[in-house]
């Protein structure tokens, strides 16, 4: 062991450096699911800047030092404070905002969100099979993007009373509204939680039609 150990040690300290190059920089994250159509798809592989907001010791949520604030409307990774699964949703609101949500839409700091005309769309669901979906442009101030409803589900949690977000906390919400699992079931995220913002699609593949390379999607910028 010892002989093999030195006889590779350069191979080992590669890969000790890019294990942590991964955990203190830059990281990638693939899409399993729907919970952010339409804008990312099962398949697509993200590019995650993990010092777009904090400098970590690595392998753990211990803050060093800010390197930026964290933005509404960001699409950001993060630890769920309720089982610790990774997860990537859109920063829906910051510390200060008071945000609430009708009938799927919202109103931030007494500004209800506008849309644009909707245009219709198809979701397959497992076990279920296709939906209707509803797919409109939300914005809300400076934040703007797609989103997607699902009119025929109905627990969706469409609607919540207004609540402000504290200190050192944020709001998230997954682009497919009534199939996410995001801060209305697992409740605000802290910011140590964070992980880094999603930047752009680095690779996409068809998983459900063999795998065929999505090339259109790939180094696509994901904005706000």
């Amino acid at each position: 062991m010892k002989t093999w150990v030195r006889d590779n040690k350069g191979f080992i300290a590669f890969m000790l450096m890019f294990g942590l190059f991964r955990t203190a920089v830059a990281d990638w994250n693939p899409i399993p699911s729907a919970s952010m159509h339409p804008n990312l798809l099962e398949g697509d592989v993200v590019f995650v800047n993990r010092l777009a907001f904090d400098l970590k010791v690595p392998l753990t949520d211990v803050v060093v030092t800010h390197l930026g604030e964290p933005q509404r409307g960001d699409i950001v990774t993060f630890s769920s404070p309720s089982d610790g699964t990774r997860l990537i949703k859109r920063i829906i609101a910051v510390p200060g905002d008071t945000v609430s949500m009708e009938n799927d839409r919202l109103t931030i700091n007494g500004q209800p969100a506008s849309y644009t005309l909707p245009q219709d769309g198809v979701e397959a669901i497992a076990n279920v099979g296709k939906l209707q979906a509803v797919q409109v442009t939300e914005k809300a101030g400076a934040a703007e993007h797609r989103i997607q409803l699902l009119p025929e589900i109905l627990s969706g949690k469409r609607s919540f009373a207004p609540i402000t977000i504290p200190a050192g906390q944020f709001m998230m919400l997954g682009d497919n509204r009534n199939n996410s699992n995001d801060s209305r079931y697992i409740g605000l995220v802290p910011r140590e939680l964070l992980i880094g913002r999603a930047e752009r699609v680095l690779v996409s593949a068809d998983i459900e039609g063999n795998w065929k390379p999505r090339t259109d999607r790939f180094l696509m910028a994901l904005g706000h």
